[in-house]
Formats: structure tokens, sequence, C-alpha cells
């Protein structure tokens, strides 16, 4: 007979050896290393590159030239027949008035009946449109109506100035009489008037240059005019100016040019214009630029948005947010020496010190130099430091004695190659707004590839500093 048999499993003992508890250990450790590093404030850092700047400002400018507003002679309604932007001879035909309009009926029919626009007229047409595409502007909405009336007069005085081949004898034996007003004089021919045909360049104010007071009028073809009122005007000089606000800045900027080169935004044109600077009659400070060329170009202009170019600034290219100022001791350069227990080439300051009953003798320290003037040493300002205000410095070779205590500012970064921060003066050659262009090569400055902290008001001077 079989006997029943219960199987117990074996339980193998537990076996602890060297390997686990080293495994453990290490473990333990990799944890603990990674919450710590999850749980550490990380400074986020900035790599030093070279770069350039070219700090182009946008300026807002009146246009004045040498011009002449004509009036109606009597009341009628108006027909032009020269190209808004053509320039005219003494005498040359100009516009025309009827009393009853019926020579604007009379031109109608004429361009029904076979007259159209030429090429050119096709091109100086888009070539308008395209001007105003480019700098069109969603705050001065009401440009869009200026541009209507200017393309609807363009097209009229081209259509008219077609139709003139055969007109006179046609109205002759229609019995349609008219006045025709010819140039009083030579120049450019423009259907735009403002009310700043009188004003000279230095009587604007900082009022003249606000666009949503401005208005101007645009001259159309087959319009009632009354007897006095502006009808077009003649600009009878190439010369031109233009005048802009300014800052102090521009002021300093500008100080030694008497020449500069303006962009017109949403042109590709690029010129040249005598410089100058003047106080208006407000107080406020402007320029003006003198230019004897591309009038043309802005005849129906009253302003303009332009950039002034400057030269392209070289160095090294830093963001505005790592820059910061700090204070430092200035010791004039004559207690600069070296000696004591320094090597030949460490320079320091010989600290006057006192021992037990109040001897005085001289200590030779090298604080840390940050800066340097052809007048002063700049060295760190600390309570720990080698120098404190109120110690005294011996000046070499002499018995005079400099106090510690006065102090100035100096812009910089802080360098983090070595895992702390570390202050590096930078001297700013542009700014763009985001970014500095500072000197490069400078003694106590900053490299390429520098690592510098990118908010310098995250850290401070000695602080450790993890990547």
């Amino acid at each position: 007979m079989a006997k029943n048999k219960k199987i117990v499993r074996y339980r193998k003992p537990l076996n602890i050896n060297v390997g686990m508890i080293i495994f453990a250990m290490i473990f333990v450790y990799l944890s603990f290393s990674v919450y710590t590093y999850l749980r550490r404030d990380h400074v986020q850092f900035y790599e030093v590159v070279e770069g350039s700047i070219v700090n182009n400002k946008e300026y807002n400018g009146i246009l004045f030239r040498d011009e002449t507003v004509e009036n109606a002679p009597q009341t009628g309604y108006v027909n032009y027949y020269v190209r808004e932007g053509k320039r005219a001879g003494a005498g040359a035909r100009v516009y025309s008035l009827d009393e009853t309009g019926e020579l604007g009926k009379f031109l109608e029919e004429n361009q029904s009946s076979g007259v159209s626009l030429s090429a050119e007229n096709l091109a100086d047409l888009k070539k308008q449109l395209s001007s105003f595409c480019l700098s069109y502007n969603d705050q001065r909405f009401e440009s869009v109506y200026d541009a209507k009336y200017s393309l609807q007069a363009s097209v009229a005085e081209y259509m008219n100035f077609n139709a003139l081949g055969d007109m006179d004898a046609q109205l002759q034996a229609q019995g349609i009489n008219y006045k025709q007003i010819s140039a009083p004089q030579p120049g450019i021919i423009s259907y735009v008037t403002d009310s700043f045909e009188g004003v000279a360049p230095e009587e604007v104010t900082a009022d003249s240059f606000d666009r949503s007071q401005y208005t101007r009028q645009v001259g159309r073809a087959g319009e009632l005019i009354e007897a006095g009122t502006p009808v077009y005007k003649i600009i009878t000089s190439e010369n031109w100016s233009i005048v802009f606000q300014m800052d102090d800045k521009d002021k300093e900027q500008f100080a030694d040019q008497d020449t500069l080169t303006i962009e017109p935004l949403g042109s590709d044109m690029k010129f040249r214009g005598n410089y100058s600077m003047f106080t208006g009659s407000d107080g406020n400070l402007y320029g003006r630029l003198d230019l004897d060329r591309y009038m043309i170009q802005f005849e129906s202009e009253r302003f303009m948005n332009f950039e002034i170019s400057s030269e392209e600034t070289q160095g090294l290219k830093i963001p505005v947010s790592s820059v910061m100022e700090k204070e430092f001791y200035t010791i004039p350069v004559d207690y600069m020496t070296t000696g004591g227990n320094a090597t030949e080439d460490e320079a320091g300051f010989n600290k006057e010190v006192y021992g037990e009953g109040g001897k005085a003798s001289i200590e030779f320290v090298t604080p840390e130099i940050y800066s340097s003037t052809d007048e002063y040493y700049y060295v760190e300002k600390s309570d720990d430091g080698l120098l404190k205000s109120g110690d005294y410095l011996v000046k070499p070779d002499s018995n005079e004695r400099f106090q510690v205590g006065p102090t100035a500012k100096l812009t910089g970064a802080y360098n983090i190659n070595k895992g702390y921060a570390v202050f590096k003066q930078v001297k700013e050659l542009a700014n763009s707004g985001e970014y500095y262009i500072v000197e490069k090569g400078t003694k106590y400055g900053l490299s390429v590839y520098d690592h510098i902290v990118l908010d310098a008001s995250t850290v401070s001077d000695g602080q450790i500093v993890y990547q």
C-alpha cells in the first residue's frame, strides 16, 4: 500500500553578497543624484559668437519743395490736360474751365469712340498701384481714398490728353466755349494740394508730424470748382528737403556727419543728402536732409517713412539680458607695483597694515583687476576682499598714501566657463534692442565661445552655476 507523501518546496536562503550591496549603493546614489539634479535651479547660458548689427532706425519725414499753388480764375468744371508729375513749359495748356460742363460730356463721348490708354499710361497706373500696395498701412486706411482719387484723376488726364489731337476743331464746330489756363512758369505739375505749400522747413513743430490731422485735396477732372480755390501746383525746382524728428541719441550719432544716406520704406531706392540739424520753434530737435535728385518720384507725397543707413558694426554679439552693472573700487594707476611674494609678472598694491602695538607695516596684495583706464584700476568691492573701504595704499617709492573708498560702475556680463559666475567687462559698440555688439579682444572682456549667463539678474558674483 502506497504511502501519501507531502512535497514541500525547498526555499533557497537569501544570499546577500558584496556585489549586491555595491549595486544597491550605486542605485541609491544615482537616484539621489537625479533627484537633486531635477530639483536644482538651472541657469540658462549663452555662447558668445561674433556678429554684426546694422542699426537702421525708422524715421517719419515731411517733404518740402519749391511749390506754387495756382487758383481757379473763375467758377467752372475743370478738365486736365497735363498728367500728374509731368513737366510743363511756360505757356503750356494745363487745364480748362467751362461753366456748363459740356466740355466734360464731349470728352466722355470721345473716350468711348476710340480713345484708349497707351501702354505708357497703363505702365504708369500699374506703378502707382504697386507703390500704394507697398506703402499701405492699416492705421492709415484713409489713404485708400486718396489713392482711388489719384488713379481716377490720372485715367481722366490720360484720356483727355490722348483726345487733344482734333479736339479744338470739333469743339468750335459744336459751339462749346471754355477757358484754357496755361502754366505761368515752367515746372512739374501736381494736382495734390495741402496746407504745407507755404510752410518753410524751419517752421515745423511736433504737431506737423501728426498724420491723423493731415488733409490733402486731389483734383479730379469734371468736378465743379469755385473761383479762387486751388486747382494745381507747380514745382519749380528739383531741389527738395526732408525734415524729421530727432532725439539726443540721434544728435550724438550724427554729430560728426554732414551727409546721410536714407532708404525710403517700401522702395528699393537709396540716396544721399546733405545733413543739418536745427531747433524748431517749439524747442524740439529736428534733422534736415537737402537733396537735388529723385524729387519727381515723391512729388505727390508730403510724408515719407525712411531709414537712415549706418555702417555695419562688428564684434561679439551678446543678449541685452546678459548685461548688468557692478560697482568697483577705483585705484590710481600710480599705486600699482610688483613685488612681495608674487611672481615678477603679477601686479598688486602695497597695503598699509597694523600689527600689535599699532606698528605699521606694508603688505603686498594682489586683488583681481576687472578693468583699467589711463587713470584708474578697477578692483573688486567686497567686505571680505583683499581691499576694503578705509584701507590705505602706499605709493611705490614714495610716502604718499591713498585711502580706498571711491567707486565707479562697470558694464559687463557673468562668464561661467569655470562653473561659477565671474564678472567680465563689455564695451558696447551697437545695440539692436535685443542684442549688443561689444568690443572684441579686450584685456578684461569676453572671447568667442565663452559661456555667459543669459539673464544676469538670476545669479550673483561668484555663485556656482549648474548648466
